[in-house]
C-alpha cells in the first residue's frame, strides 16, 4: 500500500520536515547519531543530516527511499538509508536520538513492541523524538489512520516510557500543510524524552 501511495514524482508529504522537529531541535547535537524509523521519502531524516547529526534512515516503501535519497542529493548531506520494515530492522544498533514521525502502527501490541524496539536502539541518556495524532484526528480527516486507538495520547506515552525524562509533552491543535498527505487543522502529539543513563 505504501510504496504505491509513494508511486510518482512529487513527495507525499512534501520535502520540507515536520514542524515537530523544529521544536525539538534545542535538543539535538551536531555529530551524534539518529535513527529514523520509517522516514518516507527522507524529509526528517535529510533535515536531521542538514544539522550536523550522523542520521540511519528506512522505511519498507521502496519508491519512498529512492526519492530520499535523491532528496538527500538534493540538499549534500549524507543519510545512510535502508528498504526494510520494523520486523526486519536490527534494533541492537544504539543511537544518541531515535526519531519516530506520524509512523503507524495497528493495535497495542504491536505499539507496546515498537516502544520496546526504540528503548532498545537508544543509547542509556539517549533522546526519543516521538510525533503523531490525537484520537480526536479522526474527526478532522485531515490525515492519519482511521482509527483513533491506533493515535497517541499522552497518558498512553508517560506510561509507556515511564521513568525517562520528558522534556516536551504537548497535546494540541495546529494547522499542518505538509504535502498532499498532511494538510488541514490536526490533533497533534509532540513527545521528547529522554532514556535514563
Amino acid at each position: 500500500m505504501w510504496n504505491e501511495r509513494y508511486a510518482g514524482e512529487d513527495y507525499l508529504f512534501g520535502t520540507e520536515p515536520a514542524d515537530f522537529l523544529l521544536r525539538a531541535a534545542p535538543w539535538l547535537v551536531p555529530g551524534e547519531t539518529a535513527l529514523c524509523i520509517a522516514d518516507g521519502e527522507g524529509r526528517n531524516s535529510v533535515w536531521l543530516a542538514g544539522q550536523g547529526l550522523r542520521v540511519t534512515a528506512f522505511d519498507p516503501a521502496p519508491n519512498a527511499v529512492a526519492k530520499a535519497r535523491k532528496l538527500a542529493e538534493a540538499r549534500g548531506v549524507p543519510v545512510d538509508f535502508h528498504v526494510t520494515d520494523l520486523d526486519g530492522w536490527d534494533w541492537s544498533q544504539r543511537h544518541d536520538v531515535v526519531a519516530g514521525v506520524f509512523i503507524q502502527v495497528v493495535g497495542p501490541d504491536a505499539r507496546r513492541v515498537l516502544f520496546d524496539r526504540i528503548s532498545l536502539a537508544l543509547r542509556p541518556g539517549g533522546l526519543l523524538l516521538l510525533h503523531g495524532y490525537a484520537p480526536r484526528q479522526v474527526d478532522y480527516g485531515t490525515g492519519g489512520p482511521p482509527d483513533a486507538a491506533n493515535m497517541y495520547t499522552l497518558d498512553l506515552l508517560h506510561t509507556a516510557f515511564a521513568g525517562w525524562e520528558v522534556l516536551r509533552a504537548e497535546d494540541f491543535d495546529a494547522v499542518v500543510d505538509e504535502g498532499r498527505g498532511h494538510s488541514g487543522r490536526s490533533a497533534l502529539i509532540d513527545f521528547v524524552a529522554r532514556k535514563p543513563g
